[in-house]
């Protein structure tokens, strides 16, 4: 438990006074770093008035599988394959996966030694210092929030599609977003959209049922992860059966001569557009406060969900290109396509409400995660309290959770798509490495400490995620650096207004 690893980080307390603290003198306040023993002593203070443990191993590994499997089976494997990759999209998903591997082993070392809310922001906060730790939690409110936002849009439209099949038709200005561009056809001809209630709606609804509780959040989400997980099985059952292996030939089609479409430069380019995909898995990590036994289970439930996913994931891949030509599948709905194809009707049925599923429990955990990220940044003074502040009866942020609801079900409402998506991959590329540096930077600094998972190949494992993250983000395109860039120059003005005069700092 935490007070375990209390008396673990008691073995260095005394080189801190010595000259050795992760702490650095309010002088060096943007460089000010935070030891694991103050971490873990602060929360350890807090227990009995804090967040609530209520999660085990099986909950986080659930939690990380309804946070991963959502618009990466149902919309991106179709997208990857049209677009960049082919059938070769199936590769695309194993580099992902790989990449995921390396960070998910070092996202369990770093979870079970400082088992605490804050995820990558408090690896960052001991590791680089205050300033970095700032930059990579509000990078993270695009992993979370926009992440959120841009799953809700995905949902709206498989639920706009059940809601046509059973006769009832939503007026498009209704489900298309305001600032979505109207010259461009959509399944209703060129529209002037007013508002996205679907994709707003379903943000506000989760939200109301995270405020309420974790414990009942949790069980919702194990039984719809349940429902999807099954429905994406039937696919790749039924889906096999129906493989014509000519559309797998050839795996990698031919580059056209630009960069990222078709060839081998189009399957890593297919691997950064589906890495989306695999967000969720390091949401298991926010949740570490409520956990029962952090230590163990916390490692369990990032490294079993991944596992679990890109297993599927490829399955998924290679029976959708084996069944359709992959130069059709760019459409919102390729697996309900692919459905159809096998002439299983009822299956396409099957698959549209797997996707409104799967994309409800991904939404869930984006959303629960951002507020935890906000609980460990208000804790530290870096945001106003109030997003550290609890309910006196749930033990939920449920401030927080509102204003984030809030905000996220407007931008899914006002903003299309591809606005919402374009930054969401950058951004959890650079705190997935600065994850990897932060084991070697422990591992070299400390290695007194007595760590309940150790990640192995060190420093060479930790090396491959912080390469491979840098590989699909340079992949991506300039115009996306760019807008990083302008999002982190916003967040550090905030953090010199705000952050600098608040933060709660040792001497």
């Amino acid at each position: 438990m935490i007070i375990g690893a209390t008396k673990n980080a008691g073995a260095f307390a005394s080189r801190s006074a010595k000259g050795r603290s992760l702490s650095q003198p309010a002088s060096k306040s943007y460089l000010n770093r935070k030891s694991v023993h103050q971490i873990i002593a602060e929360h350890n203070a807090a227990e009995g008035d804090g967040l609530k443990r209520a999660l085990g191993w099986a909950s986080l590994m659930s939690l990380g599988v309804g946070g991963i499997i959502g618009a990466g089976i149902f919309v991106l494997t179709g997208t990857a394959a049209a677009n960049y990759a082919g059938a070769g999209v199936m590769i695309s998903f194993l580099l992902s996966g790989l990449a995921c591997a390396f960070v998910a082993l070092c996202y369990a070392e770093l979870a079970a030694l400082i088992p605490v809310a804050g995820s990558t922001y408090t690896y960052t906060y001991v590791t680089l210092g205050e300033i970095f730790a700032w930059i990579i939690g509000w990078n993270l409110v695009l992993e979370y929030a926009a992440g959120a936002a841009t799953v809700a849009v995905g949902w709206a439209g498989y639920f706009n599609r059940v809601m046509q099949g059973l006769g009832i038709h939503v007026p498009p200005e209704l489900t298309t977003a305001f600032f979505a561009d109207p010259t461009i056809p959509g399944a209703h001809g060129a529209v002037h959209g007013l508002f996205n209630v679907p994709a707003a709606g379903i943000i506000l609804l989760l939200t109301a049922l995270l405020v309420r509780g974790t414990t009942e959040s949790t069980v919702f989400n194990n039984i719809i992860v349940a429902i999807k997980v099954t429905v994406v099985l039937m696919v790749i059952v039924f889906g096999a059966a129906h493989i014509d292996q000519a559309n797998w030939s050839p795996l990698i089609p031919e580059n056209t001569g630009e960069f990222g479409v078709f060839g081998w430069s189009g399957v890593v380019r297919g691997a950064s557009v589906v890495f989306f995909a695999y967000i969720g898995f390091d949401s298991v990590s926010t949740a570490a406060q409520e956990a029962h036994n952090p230590q163990r289970d916390v490692p369990i439930g990032i490294i079993g969900s991944l596992i679990v996913c890109t297993i599927l994931y490829i399955a998924v891949a290679a029976v959708a290109t084996g069944v359709v030509n992959y130069k059709e599948l760019g459409v919102p709905d390729p697996m309900a396509l692919v459905m159809d194809r096998t002439g299983v009707s009822w299956l396409a049925w099957a698959v549209k409400l797997g996707a409104l599923a799967g994309l409800t429990t991904a939404i869930l955990v984006l959303l629960y995660g951002q507020t935890r990220i906000f609980f460990a940044m208000a804790h530290d003074g870096l945001l106003p309290s109030i997003f550290a502040r609890l309910h006196p009866e749930w033990r939920t942020p449920a401030v927080s959770q509102i204003l984030v609801g809030v905000v996220v079900a407007l931008a899914a409402g006002l903003l299309p798509l591809d606005i919402l998506g374009e930054m969401v991959s950058i951004g959890t590329l650079a705190a997935f490495a600065l994850v990897c540096m932060a084991v070697i930077h422990l591992r070299k600094m400390h290695p007194e400490i007595s760590r309940p998972f150790r990640a192995p190949g060190i420093p060479w494992l930790p090396i491959a995620g912080i390469v491979s993250c840098f590989a699909l983000m340079v992949a991506l395109p300039l115009d996306t650096w760019l807008r990083l860039l302008i999002w982190t120059g916003i967040g550090i003005g905030i953090y010199l207004v705000y952050g600098v005069k608040h933060a709660k700092r040792a001497h």
